[in-house]
């Protein structure tokens, strides 16, 4: 596969777009009286309640009420929100620009394991900056939320493809979390791992992909 075949990409939102930091949701939580909450909730593993979340099959208020019996403690909706909130950090406007430019040579997509809390706050947070709604970045948006699935089941990933008649051969996806690269390319796609350090306004040239990136295949898993 070279980069010049793939005509569509599938991009992660947090740490692929927004800067995100989980230890900042850690923190906040620790501070509200979950001594233990970094054994709840990470990158890679979380409880069973943040998956529903992301899968959108429990409500922001029972979130909040089962965050009220972790703690015992009489805490407000809104320093549940807030302390959920905290590892939302930024969107560095030269990632903006480069999908914005990007847009005109590829069919670009969003496919993010997220929560309607998390969503409502970083939707407004774009807008206030960038002045127009995010989603029009691209020509579908895909919320776990909203669909009741997540990365890295291969039927969120089929359902992307199926829904927009994509060509799988012909799609890219990137994200920062490797599992979720695995899910991918176990799909079908190509898959690249977004490594730390790097950031996806370096893997374009010229608003094209560049040709000498380490795609990942079904393959090599």
């Amino acid at each position: 596969m070279r980069s010049t075949e793939i005509e569509n990409i599938i991009f992660d939102f947090g740490g692929v777009i927004m800067n995100i930091d989980f230890e900042r949701t850690v923190s906040a939580f620790r501070e509200l009286g979950i001594i233990h909450f970094d054994q709840l909730f990470s990158k890679l593993k979380q409880s069973d309640l943040f998956d529903r979340m992301d899968k959108g099959t429990v409500s922001p208020e029972d979130f909040r009420d089962q965050i009220r019996e972790w703690t015992h403690l009489p805490l407000t909706d809104q320093q549940i929100d807030k302390a959920w909130n905290e590892l939302l950090l930024d969107y560095p406007p030269n990632r903006i620009e480069v999908l914005r430019n990007i847009n005109h040579n590829y069919e670009l997509f969003l496919l993010s394991n997220t929560n309607s809390i998390h969503y409502q706050y970083y939707s407004d947070l774009f807008l206030e900056q960038f002045h127009f709604p995010f989603e029009t970045l691209f020509t579908r948006a895909y919320w776990s939320f909203h669909t009741g699935m997540r990365k890295p089941d291969r039927e969120i990933f089929e359902r992307v493809l199926a829904d927009n008649r994509l060509d799988p051969a012909k799609t890219l996806f990137i994200d920062d979390t490797l599992m979720h690269v695995h899910g991918a390319v176990h799909a079908g796609l190509t898959g690249y791992h977004l490594k730390p350090g790097e950031d996806i306004i370096n893997l374009f040239e010229n608003n094209l992909l560049k040709a000498d990136l380490e795609f990942k295949f079904a393959f090599d898993n």
